[in-house]
């Protein structure tokens, strides 16, 4: 999961087999359209053994927004 606080504080779930490079490439305007015109920070990550179970993870992710909003509220602090 991805966060970002340029402009409106925003976050990003998806799956990936290098997670380096998937960052750079959201980070660069490379990435999804829409991660691009952001800078991105990592908020939290898993590991899976295979891709159908990342995808499920995935899916789960982006339909708990209390998880996400809470992960997000602990990157602003920090970084306050």
């Amino acid at each position: 999961m991805l966060g970002s606080i340029d402009g409106a504080p925003k976050t990003y779930v998806g799956w990936t087999n290098d997670l380096e490079k998937r960052l750079t490439a959201h980070n660069n305007g490379t990435g999804a359209k829409s991660t691009r015109g952001r800078q991105w920070h990592i908020l939290y990550t898993e590991e899976f053994k295979n891709r159908s179970d990342a995808m499920s993870r995935e899916w789960h992710l982006k339909r708990d927004r209390k998880f996400r909003k809470k992960l997000l509220e602990d990157f602003l602090a920090k970084e306050s």
